[in-house]
């Protein structure tokens, strides 16, 4: 066989549009970028902190802007996504043996949700909201 190999073509933007499951995909790796965000915001009050108790509140008065809060609002919303759908695809990612059989993906989902839940209310014990 002498023949050319095919060579499937794949557009270089909207490939992800064609399938749900690449949506998904796509919009998973999205919201790293809005959490990337928050890690920026959270390095910059750790910067005001180290200037100083006026930097600080000046930085704690701009968190009180509408503008935050709906960019606080959002980025929780992108988080509990990225979570969700991770945990989601958990037992795909990471399946575990058990002898000769693996176990089932909903006992893997449920222990990361389990987890995030007693690991959500110890930090919450520890801010004294309980």
């Amino acid at each position: 066989m002498t023949g050319k190999p095919y060579i499937r073509d794949v557009p270089r933007f909207g490939w992800f549009l064609r399938q749900p499951r690449y949506m998904r995909y796509m919009a998973r790796e999205v919201t790293c970028l809005f959490i990337g965000a928050y890690a920026v915001v959270l390095l910059v009050a750790l910067q005001r902190l180290a200037e100083g108790r006026q930097a600080y509140e000046a930085f704690l008065q701009a968190l009180a802007s509408p503008v935050s809060m709906v960019f606080h609002l959002v980025v929780l919303v992108f988080a509990l996504y990225h979570t969700t759908s991770w945990f989601n695809v958990t037992p795909k990612a990471m399946p575990i043996q058990a002898g000769e059989d693996f176990l089932p993906g909903a006992i893997i989902v449920g222990a990361h949700y389990a987890a995030w839940l007693i690991v959500s209310v110890a930090l919450l014990f520890l801010a004294g909201v309980f």
